[in-house]
């Protein structure tokens, strides 16, 4: 199975408390934890894109790096890891995304991807003048689809003329073309989400909600396969999960307890605020799919395996075995110490590790 971290471009990581551990974000910091993920043998790591955060007590993410020129750095002090940006849509053309993600494919020598998101907290976009409206919820999987139709044309030709609704090519050029192909990632959940990512995205991370609940990503994995195979193309499932291990499961739910208990309830009515604006009622959506499970009072946006060193790899082969399930992209309530943890102690105990291997 592949392993990849899901580095904290953001303070605080994802655990939304007052009671967790608190930090800001530093490069020092993302280089730490990508250098022990290269180490012990991760095939990936991927920075997200916040350009507001929640506020509340914990300021939760309300300070953040920018992806594209962490990872640039991070690409000039690794060698094998593979490193995926993510490009917020709204905030940039095609052409210059393309252009961007062709330089730290230069720097990485071919380890370089794109993880594309379209758009959903509409006060990231307010702030500066670029949010295009309500409209943009009901169209926004056709804005990326051309949007990566015109990047994948310019990595494969250094040239494109596209023409469509939202984006226009004039003999637009992007030279040098990238050393290898660029994959593309995407975190969609909804049905016209789902649709996308088979049609143009090379990974997709399905859902992941609740506590110790390895199986229950089965049915979002199972829609994606079912769409790659009307598309006829490969989608390969990454789930996100957050671990939280230690010596004993008792030792870890404490710590689990403990988190809960400083959940910082205003920045999850912040978020639930902003998540409202979208009218969509597809009930595989994320805030629609928390909302029913009951985990949207949860101090985190994803799954939690919390348990012993051992329960924690026994889980995550239980995931493993989830049909179409390609690999686990992974978050730590400490990252540092959880890295170092899942490098000594987790991954010597799963049986998955390696059965399936990173596409090159």
């Amino acid at each position: 199975m592949q392993l990849g971290v899901f580095i904290p471009i953001g303070n605080n990581g994802w655990l939304i408390s007052t009671t967790s551990p608190q930090y800001k974000p530093s490069f020092d910091l993302n280089k730490t934890i990508v250098e022990k993920a290269e180490a012990f043998g991760f095939d990936f790591a991927l920075s997200m894109i916040k350009l507001h955060g929640f506020g509340g007590p914990s300021q939760f993410w309300d300070y953040n790096l920018e992806s594209f020129t962490l990872m640039a750095g991070l690409a000039a002090t690794t060698t094998k890891i593979k490193l995926f940006a993510t490009c917020a849509v709204l905030t940039m053309p095609p052409p210059i995304a393309a252009r961007m993600a062709v330089t730290i494919d230069s720097i990485s020598h071919g380890r370089f991807g794109v993880n594309i998101i379209s758009g959903w907290q509409r006060r990231e976009y307010t702030q500066m003048g670029i949010w295009p409206g309500a409209e943009h919820y009901k169209r926004r999987y056709e804005y990326c689809a051309e949007y990566v139709t015109v990047m994948n044309e310019l990595w494969a030709t250094g040239q494109s003329d596209f023409k469509g609704d939202f984006f226009q090519m004039d003999d637009c050029r992007c030279l040098p073309m990238p050393t290898a192909k660029i994959p593309i990632i995407c975190a969609a959940q909804s049905d016209a989400g789902t649709k996308f990512a088979a049609q143009y995205a090379d990974y997709n991370f399905c859902a992941s909600f609740g506590y110790n609940a390895p199986t229950a990503v089965a049915p979002s994995v199972a829609r994606l396969v079912a769409a790659t195979q009307e598309t006829g193309r490969h989608c390969g499932a990454l789930i996100l999960t957050m671990i939280i291990a230690d010596e004993t499961d008792e030792a870890a739910n404490a710590k689990w307890e403990h988190y809960k208990a400083g959940t910082d309830q205003e920045a999850l009515a912040y978020r639930d605020d902003q998540a409202q604006d979208d009218p969509s009622t597809d009930i595989y959506a994320q805030p629609n799919r928390r909302r029913l499970l009951g985990t949207n009072k949860l101090p985190t946006n994803q799954g939690v395996l919390v348990g012993s060193y051992a329960s924690v790899a026994r889980m995550l082969d239980e995931l493993a075995a989830v049909p179409g399930v390609q690999g686990v992209m992974m978050t730590f309530d400490d990252f540092v110490i959880g890295m170092e943890q899942f490098g000594t102690r987790i991954m010597p105990l799963m049986r998955s590790r390696n059965e399936i291997k990173i596409a090159a």
